[in-house]
């Protein structure tokens, strides 16, 4: 739950000074906030396998997510969410990390349990401003560096005060959070990290894209190998070019180490993406550097890590020599095809290589096909990673459906 002690007393009462103070927004009584508030009810059902060398055994994993909630009108600007998770398996022949199966790849996704997935109170009393304080989802930019983590069937939360402000051309966005409430659930060693996390994020609109200055500062009590402080920039935006669209990427950050850290952190991130739109179809290139000092390998422990660097997720933790990813990938939207309002197909090719020593550590491709409704969306994926000089050859196979209301 949420540290008052660390977020402190003072920072708590004026935030609820302002909500009291400002004028009545919304819902005029309690009743009325209740009665029109809004229902939440996000489903998955989703089969997963992994074959990997080294195991006898391949993966099987069919698991189960609900999250149930309900968030209330405003009432005199302040609206309450309380949302819970439930998520279970039929098939549980994996390692979730915590139920002992060993003898079976992992699939990180624990399960027979339920908890509270948010609880928050979101505040817009004031101008152009956001506050959030409680238990919630944060999601920065591309997910690079902060992301809820949503391809797990537990996402990522933070308990926390988040403070947005925002206009036409910039955006302010600024966090301090007591615990990360990760991935792996309630039942596990690592399941929550406690410590000081401060996460500031401000977007300027350019006439040539969005340019963001970050500084993301990281205190983990109980895992201070992931803490580290990490100040960066991007910038990223499209333009159209008669009948093609073109979009680019340009990223740098640096790190060091923070808080109890024992190493001596000093490593850097560098991005250069670009790609063309042509009608519907679209490509895409990329080199993305994640830099070694030699001994520790550039991190983003708070990233949706799945969406890069390969969907088998062989580089969750960055290799002490880092790495360098060099990729392409391939887009097509079929569009409206019967009952679909959208289907979508992607391919990514990736060739990875150490940041130090240049050691070619392997390539992987991977595929999707995403068919969506209003509210539904069916996905079938796979990845192949082909292993050379780092970790083993592993396939994963993917059926999902999700269900949202």
């Amino acid at each position: 739950m949420i540290d008052l002690g660390r977020i402190g007393v003072g920072g708590a009462l004026a935030l609820a000074s302002a909500a009291s103070l400002a004028p009545a927004l919304g819902a005029e009584t309690f009743e009325q906030a209740l009665r029109d508030g809004d229902a939440i009810v996000d489903l998955r059902a989703r089969y997963e396998s992994v074959e990997q060398d080294g195991f006898a055994s391949s993966a099987d994993a069919l698991t189960n997510r609900l999250r149930v909630g309900y968030q209330t009108a405003p009432l005199k600007g302040t609206a309450f969410l309380a949302e819970g998770v439930l998520v279970g398996d039929l098939i549980d022949d994996y390692n979730s990390t915590t139920n002992g199966q060993t003898e079976y790849p992992v699939v990180a996704d624990p399960s027979d349990f339920a908890a509270v997935n948010r609880f928050a109170l979101i505040n817009k009393s004031l101008d152009r401003t956001t506050l959030t304080f409680g238990r919630q989802r944060i999601v920065h930019d591309d997910q690079r560096f902060v992301g809820n983590v949503g391809w797990r069937q537990h996402e990522q939360t933070l308990d926390g005060l988040r403070a947005q402000w925002a206009t036409p051309k910039i955006k302010t966005d600024l966090t301090y959070a007591a615990q990360v409430n990760r991935v792996f659930g309630p039942d596990s060693p690592q399941g929550k990290w406690e410590g000081d996390v401060v996460l500031a994020n401000f977007a300027y609109t350019l006439p040539v894209g969005t340019l963001s200055v970050f500084d993301y500062y990281l205190d983990i009590d109980n895992a201070t190998a992931a803490s580290s402080n990490t100040v960066g920039t991007k910038l990223a935006g499209s333009k159209p070019l008669g009948k093609l669209t073109a979009t680019y990427a340009l990223a740098y950050a640096q790190q060091a180490e923070a808080g109890a850290n024992p190493a001596d952190l000093d490593s850097d991130y560098a991005l250069v993406e670009g790609g063309l739109t042509l009608t519907k179809f679209g490509v895409g290139l990329g080199v993305e550097l994640l830099g070694s000092d030699g001994v520790t390998g550039f991190a983003t422990p708070l990233a949706t890590l799945h969406a890069f660097q390969g969907w088998a997720d062989k580089f969750l933790a960055t290799p002490a020599a880092g790495i360098e990813d060099r990729y392409v990938r391939f887009t097509y939207p079929f569009g409206k095809r019967g009952a679909f309002t959208a289907i979508t197909a992607t391919a990514v090719y990736h060739d990875y290589t150490a940041d130090v020593g240049g050691a070619q550590f392997g390539d992987e491709v991977d595929l999707q096909l995403v068919a969506r409704t209003e509210r539904v969306a069916l996905t079938a994926k796979y990845a192949d990673y082909r292993a050379e000089t780092l970790f083993t050859d592993t396939d994963k196979f993917w059926l999902s459906v999700d269900y949202a209301f």
